[in-house]
């Protein structure tokens, strides 16, 4: 699989690069990660990339000439492009399984005050990550991109995948090592029983009483 991020800021970049999965999967073939810097693709000495919004407003506004000549450099044919926005739709463990699925995927990064509009014609789909504003669309597509490369296969052992937190459509359950007791505090006698029936049932019951305290919105559409 191959990611694209493009951005104006690609040193923001650095440390998904050099985290421990993403290089993992590089060494192994499994990924080609290529980042790209917007401002390579600007007029004029000074990297003209930004300007005031038309109307008037605060802040700076992308244009467009040097992210589409950016993105008309990196795409290829049958790649799927996404743009962080909070217009988009909310992204889910669901939707980084179907993203895994393209050969090719374009992330757009936006940056000061937001976007020309008609970038986004660019977009195969706009992706929210919650109802709050960072400084950068690349702390957006970090986590894209850190989400879909954890699923990859051969990336992570597909046992440590399948019961983590949204996989089955609940929080995932408590889980304890060492030491037996801390400060008071036991490790419930049961996941010390061998009895992996029991255990079984005890991490079920746990998840669904993790996420009905803290995310009831997820049972709604729970089917056991």
């Amino acid at each position: 699989m191959k990611i694209t991020i493009l951005s104006v800021v690609p040193e923001m970049l650095s440390s998904l690069q050099a985290s421990p999965i993403v290089t993992h999967a590089m060494q192994k073939g499994i990924l080609e990660l290529e980042i790209v810097d917007i401002k390579a693709y600007a007029d004029g000495s000074f990297r003209h990339i930004d300007d005031s919004p038309f109307g008037g407003g605060a802040g700076m506004i992308l244009r467009c000439e040097p992210v589409y000549k950016a993105y008309r450099a990196v795409c290829t044919e049958g790649c799927h492009t996404i743009i962080p926005t909070p217009v988009g739709i909310p992204y889910t463990q669901k939707k980084a399984h179907e993203l895994c699925s393209y050969e090719h995927l374009v992330l757009i990064a936006g940056h000061y005050e937001g976007l020309d509009e008609r970038i986004f014609d660019l977009a195969d789909e706009r992706i929210c990550m919650g109802d709050y504003i960072v400084s950068g669309g690349e702390y957006a597509c970090m986590n894209i991109t850190d989400s879909i490369v954890r699923l990859l296969p051969g990336v992570i052992r597909k046992e440590s995948i399948e019961e983590e937190s949204f996989e089955n459509g609940l929080l995932e359950y408590s889980q304890y090592t060492k030491p037996v007791e801390f400060e008071g505090k036991r490790v419930p006698d049961v996941l010390r029983s061998g009895n992996h029936k029991a255990i079984a049932r005890f991490r079920y019951e746990d998840a669904l009483k993790k996420t009905a305290m803290y995310r009831p919105d997820l049972l709604e559409n729970y089917k056991d």
